[in-house]
């Protein structure tokens, strides 16, 4: 078997968290491409119905949408249950949902900072715990989490110090789990993205003009695009990554290396 088959997913069950839209979308997309039944997860359900019908219709794979708010703990269980029911079981997930809100700290909320921690760390450990505990009792899988360069570096102009705390968390988080799960089959890498120009940033009337500056200190002198981040997630979402665990890949286009 040569390595691109080495790279398929057929028979992988798997969900993607934010997916209705943009990454998630993009890579549950690539996962489904790869062979794999995926279900679209997110807070916007009619949203996740019609990317789970139009991935489906594209792939020919089992795709479904399930609602589900990732930061209440029992939706996250029943998500995990109905995936299993649904699918047949679960492989592999990658845990994407989160979001920014871009204030100054001295002008932030605290109901900001804490809807930014809720959704982008806490919201990252639950599902996490709950994909882990399946994969625990049913022989392994593979956790993909969504970091960011902004957990490794400030950004700049725009002031967003949640999010930044946030995402730096969810790379401690995923080097945590995968050290405590490294002997039991689970494996847990997280992907930390550069500016990527999915449909909600090119639309932002907050964002919009910031991209000039972006791409002005960027080494490509542009953004990403979501579909740059596919083969990274269907590499560890597959059975060529086996050693790999507690890694974070930067895919940035070497914004952070200075």
């Amino acid at each position: 078997m040569g390595i691109i088959e080495k790279m398929r997913l057929d028979g992988k069950k798997g969900f993607v968290t934010g997916a209705a839209r943009g990454i998630g979308k993009c890579t549950a997309t690539a996962f489904a491409e790869a062979g794999a039944d995926v279900a679209i997860v997110d807070l916007d359900l009619a949203e996740a119905q019609k990317t789970a019908e139009y991935i489906s219709r594209e792939t020919g794979r089992k795709v479904i949408a399930i609602g589900t708010d990732c930061t209440d703990p029992k939706q996250v269980d029943q998500m995990v249950k109905k995936t299993v029911e649904e699918l047949g079981g679960l492989d592999f997930c990658h845990n994407n949902a989160g979001i920014c809100i871009n204030a100054p700290a001295e002008e932030m909320t605290y109901a900001q900072w804490l809807k930014v921690i809720n959704i982008n760390l806490n919201g990252i450990f639950l599902t996490d715990i709950a994909a882990g505990k399946y994969m625990l009792e049913h022989g392994g899988g593979s956790i993909i989490n969504t970091a960011s360069m902004s957990g490794h570096i400030v950004n700049v102009p725009q002031p967003q110090c949640a999010y930044n705390a946030s995402k730096a968390g969810v790379i401690q988080l995923t080097k945590s789990l995968a050290i405590e799960w490294a002997k039991r089959g689970v494996r847990v890498n997280s992907i930390s993205p550069g500016y990527i120009g999915t449909e909600l940033t090119l639309n932002s009337p907050t964002l919009v003009p910031l991209i000039e500056k972006w791409n002005e200190m960027a080494p490509l002198g542009r953004m990403g695009k979501p579909e740059e981040l596919q083969s990274i997630c269907v590499y560890l979402a597959g059975d060529t990554s086996t050693f790999t665990t507690g890694a974070d890949f930067v895919v940035d286009g070497a914004f952070t290396c200075f």
